[in-house]
């Protein structure tokens, strides 16, 4: 029942501690399985204090109470529950406040999300129901200082509330011309005072930046954060992409130093970590080495993984005695089946340098004992890969959020009004498919991250252009079939240098009801019985046909290294798949509301709108998710021959 700032007030001044960061797993079995990986690292690496993140409009509530009442209850760590306000009811922040006092959790971390966006969503609702969505309204929580006046309003100082600091600036937009801490001070000034007890940055990789951040701070004239413990962020390194990706949706910038340091190993993620622990490690030195009053603090974004933050946090000399130093516990890892790489959406990476994710030693189900502070044991290191879309399931670390924002685009509602418009036609959306595949005027998609196509996935466009034009499948993830190549390929490659790297061929696309129905199922379950495909298909009905068992687990990107079991790093299952389809469709619904925004401040009539917005829905509610996977790797067009022969 401890509250954060309690805990660092009984620290000695000349202290250094830690706190770590954990998502709720979409997936069952990845639960269980982060629930052993909890166990371990809060004996092994006994972090001050944990936080445990909350979906945007409280999509993950259940699970992230679930989750940290393992950690508060079962683990007896002091936990801090994110909370964002962006689109949330009353009703759900009061449930949810309620319940953390019944767990014992006295941390709240407050946090908006992205800019409210509710008319867009009465919009919708309009066209949906015919009328407005009062009960749904959020008009009491539009920022960060609106919950934590709440908090305090209604709940005293029962709470110990923790706000956001950005050393870079904080930016609403995807692509942001301006940031500036400066710009941000007053609103961070205002929050303070409204009640908030600890400041936590967002992640950073500037060292600079902070501390430049740190002293405005402590310096500023209302003398509000003389005294505040200021929790700096940070994110271990687990791949290249998974760097880039976060950094840009996050907004911060990656040094000059790093980028080079990272230039001639980003396709071996191993080496990345490496590169990771050495990099970061100097930032904590850095911090360090500033002058401060009472206890520095440190929070890591572990992504649910245990290798890169435990080697980091030995590194750093940050992890606290061992009041059991000989203890030895036994944890099962639980396996169930894995699951694979899109040209368009990717988490963890991009077609061919996405294949780094997990290795074979994760297939073990026999216990092992977990050595203490030792951070290459199996039982650490089976999912040692930033799981994504195309990841393992049963991993902890399956299918990362990497930032708060309620809505999966990765683009503003304005953005999206100027790349895609509004389209009433298939062949509209064709044209902007087609236009992703082309390069010549590059646009990105609501499924893509960019509007460039990956080097690998530039070897297939043809083939993918073909079936959107002469199929009408609009595809979104994609690979070509590999055949031993070497893992330095420049396009294929990835892993340590010496090895040979694989790949089957997939494609996944929606498809209308009428001709998947008609035409391609049949089709495909005859190839199917040939022993030449498989197959899973989802709507958003949450209909779902598939060609193998629930148990069935596709490997379509694997490798092979001197003195390594075989690599797989791209599995497609059926569980990743179903969770992808929830996701896929709502993006659907996402690009609907961008108009319903673009309506509001007048860059779109409510008409034309409401026009689109209807074609999108009827377009959701009609289209079949497919994804497609061909067996012959070693034949490279066999699978883009079959698809066309429909």
């Amino acid at each position: 029942m401890q509250k954060i700032t309690e805990k660092i007030a009984a620290l000695p001044d000349d202290t250094n501690y830690f706190s770590l960061e954990f998502f709720p797993p979409r997936t069952q079995i990845g639960f269980s399985n982060l629930q052993t990986r909890l166990e371990r690292m809060s004996s092994t690496l006994r972090p001050l204090f944990v936080t445990v993140t909350w979906g945007a409009g409280g999509c993950t509530a259940s699970r992230s109470l679930e989750l940290a009442e393992i950690c508060q209850r079962q683990l007896g760590l002091t936990t801090c529950l994110h909370l964002t306000c962006t689109n949330m009811k009353r009703k759900t922040i009061d449930e949810a406040l309620e319940q953390a006092k019944v767990l014992g959790i006295r941390n709240i971390l407050a946090l908006r999300g992205d800019p409210p966006r509710q008319d867009e969503y009465r919009l919708e609702d309009e066209i949906e129901e015919g009328k407005g969505d009062e009960e749904g309204s959020n008009e009491e929580f539009i920022w960060a200082i609106d919950l934590v006046r709440y908090i305090r309003r209604v709940h005293g100082d029962f709470f110990c509330i923790g706000v956001a600091g950005y050393p870079e600036g904080h930016a609403d937009q995807s692509h942001p011309t301006e940031q500036d801490p400066l710009h941000d001070l007053p609103y961070l000034v205002d929050k303070t005072k409204a009640g908030a007890d600890f400041i936590m940055t967002q992640l950073f990789y500037d060292l600079g930046a902070y501390t430049m951040y740190q002293k405005m701070l402590r310096e500023h004239e209302s003398g509000t954060f003389a005294e505040i413990p200021i929790i700096p962020g940070l994110m271990p390194l687990q791949s290249y992409e998974i760097l880039m990706r976060t950094t840009k949706l996050a907004h911060a910038k990656v040094p000059r130093e790093l980028l080079h340091s990272l230039q001639s190993v980003k396709g071996d993620d191993e080496a990345v970590k490496q590169v990771g622990v050495e990099y970061i490690s100097e930032i904590v030195e850095g911090i360090r080495a500033v002058k401060a009053k009472g206890p520095r603090g440190f929070h890591f974004y572990t992504l649910n993984l245990e290798k890169a933050v435990g080697s980091l946090l030995e590194r750093c000399n940050l992890i606290p005695p061992d009041p059991n130093e000989n203890a030895i516990d036994e944890f099962p890892i639980i396996t169930n089946g894995t699951n694979g790489l899109s040209h368009n959406r990717t988490t963890s990476t991009s077609s061919s340098a996405a294949a780094q994710l997990t290795t074979n030693s994760h297939r073990s189900s026999s216990p092992a004992r977990a050595t203490p502070l030792n951070s290459n044991t199996r039982e650490a290191t089976w999912d040692d890969y930033p799981n994504g879309r195309f990841g393992d399931a049963r991993s902890p670390a399956f299918n990362p959020p990497l930032t708060y924002s309620p809505t999966s685009l990765t683009v503003s509602p304005t953005q999206a009004l100027t790349l895609w418009g509004t389209p009433t036609t298939n062949a509209e959306i064709s044209a902007l498919f087609i236009s992703h595949l082309s390069g010549d005027s590059p646009t990105q998609l609501p499924w893509s991250e960019s509007a460039t196509l990956s080097p690998e996935t530039k070897l297939i466009t043809s083939e993918l252009t073909r079936l959107t034009t002469e199929k009408g499948y609009w595809t979104i993830a994609s690979q070509p079939a590999v055949d031993a190549l070497s893992s330095s390929d420049p396009i294929h490659g990835w892993g340590p240098p010496g090895g040979f790297v694989f790949q089957k061929a997939f494609v996944e696309f929606f498809v209308p009801a009428s001709h998947f129905h008609t035409h391609l199922k049949p089709h495909l379950a005859s190839l199917h019985a040939k022993g030449e495909i498989s197959f899973y298909a989802g709507n958003a009905a949450g209909h779902f046909i598939g060609s193998e068992t629930a148990e069935a687990v596709h490997a379509v990107t694997w490798g092979s290294f001197a003195g390594k079991e075989i690599a797989t790093a791209t599995m497609v299952e059926e569980v990743s798949f179903r969770a992808w389809v929830e996701e896929a469709f709502g993006i659907w619904g996402e690009w609907g509301r961008c108009l319903g925004e673009g309506s509001r401040v007048g860059r779109v009539g409510r008409e034309e709108a409401r026009g689109s917005m209807e074609f999108l829905r009827r377009v959701r509610r009609d289209v079949w998710l497919v994804n497609v996977i061909g067996h012959d790797f070693r034949e490279g067009g066999k699978l883009w021959e079959l698809l066309l022969e429909v």
